[in-house]
């Protein structure tokens, strides 16, 4: 099957070509940074997904998007550790947010300029999210190789840098999870800054364990 993506950009102004692939029904495509063929399912001619595969977050390895914290013990003074907050720039707004199952898949993702936004799960279990580093702008939005997925168990929670991109949370073995989410009260009104994959590039991405 041939999978044509007029303006994508990954595969800008890069001829696509399909082979088959051993496994599922999966088409491979060369992309214009690996320069090796990709497997990728299509979900409709016209829509590939791209896999993003979910690695254990650490305060390390999530230092370029934010900050994880953990319990302390009562009494520690400030430091390092805990979470730097920008909230100067509106009314703080600290609320539970309910979310029903939408699966591992998304097809858009955010950033927020003015807030550092504070996201834990309150359920006893591990639940996903897709960031990308600050770009400044819609215009520059993530491509493939600037994603990265991490798995959040119970008992942390994550601070997202002002401006950090991100897709979720993502969950798959519940009906629904409760988050905890500190932001501004009109942060989704005057500061939704949002790429649709599906929309320009004929992609979607899915979070794998």
């Amino acid at each position: 099957m041939q999978i044509h993506i007029s303006s994508s950009s990954f595969l800008h102004n890069v001829p696509s070509r399909a082979l088959p692939c051993q496994r599922r029904n999966f088409s491979c495509i060369v992309s214009k940074e690996a320069c090796r063929p990709r497997c990728l399912t299509s979900t409709t001619p016209s829509l590939v997904t791209l896999p993003l595969t979910a690695q254990d977050i650490t305060p390390e390895s999530f230092a370029p998007f934010g900050q994880v914290i953990g319990a302390t013990d009562d009494g520690k003074n400030f430091d390092d550790t805990d979470a730097a907050l920008k909230l100067n720039l509106g009314t703080p707004r600290f609320y539970i947010m309910h979310l029903p199952r939408r699966g591992m898949t998304f097809d858009r993702i955010t950033y927020h300029a003015n807030v550092t936004q504070c996201l834990g799960g309150l359920n006893p279990a591990s639940w996903y999210l897709a960031v990308a580093a600050p770009s400044g702008s819609v215009i520059n939005a993530p491509a493939e190789q600037d994603l990265h997925a991490f798995k959040i168990p119970s008992g942390k929670f994550v601070k997202l840098h002002q401006g950090t991109w991100h897709a979720g949370p993502l969950f798959q073995d519940h009906e629904s999870m409760d988050f905890y989410n500190l932001e501004l009260s009109d942060t989704n009104q005057v500061d939704h800054n949002t790429h649709v994959y599906s929309h320009k590039d004929g992609l979607q991405f899915e979070v794998i364990d």
